[in-house]
């Protein structure tokens, strides 16, 4: 049974570097929750991605109904946080978003998982919400990964209930 959910940001990092800090954690799956699965970094790609995760013994799933709408993107980008919050807030009550978030929290509970999207700072990024939506359901503590491989793995805490 998992007692983590993790997460991780790809912003600046190279592909080796993620997937060592993926590996260091044990990560057994990748969640990508990007709305759009698709980067202009090398190796970022859905199906790239999903290949390189494989070669090293790391399962991938998309489940897009938990990404983040594209006027969240844009007021995100813009340092419109409370903008962006209240977006996404309202996304995540969706029916799309409501089943995508059963689904990882039912899988959250028998394996290692990890929330992937763009953003490196965490706490300006949908998955740090999702993360925590998580845990508050199932009781898990959160990691917040570090694909920076001279970097400790990452920040640890509890979701507030």
């Amino acid at each position: 049974m998992a007692s983590t959910v993790r997460t991780i940001g790809y912003e600046g990092a190279t592909l080796s570097g993620f997937l060592s800090a993926l590996r260091r954690a044990r990560v057994s799956l990748i969640v990508d929750i990007r709305a759009v699965a698709v980067s202009r970094r090398k190796g970022f790609s859905k199906n790239a991605l999903a290949s390189a995760l494989r070669e090293i013994g790391i399962d991938y799933m998309h489940l897009r109904g938990l990404g983040d709408p594209k006027a969240g993107r844009e007021a995100a980008r813009a340092g419109r946080m409370s903008e962006f919050r209240a977006i996404y807030a309202n996304h995540l009550r969706s029916e799309a978003a409501q089943a995508a978030l059963a689904e990882a929290i039912q899988i959250s509970t028998r394996k290692s998982i990890c929330l992937l999207c763009y953003e490196a700072e965490s706490s300006g990024c949908h998955r740090t919400i999702v993360a925590a939506s998580i845990a508050r359901k199932t009781g898990l503590v959160i990691q917040h990964l570090s694909p920076d491989a001279s970097s400790h793995v990452g920040s640890t805490f509890t979701a507030a209930a």
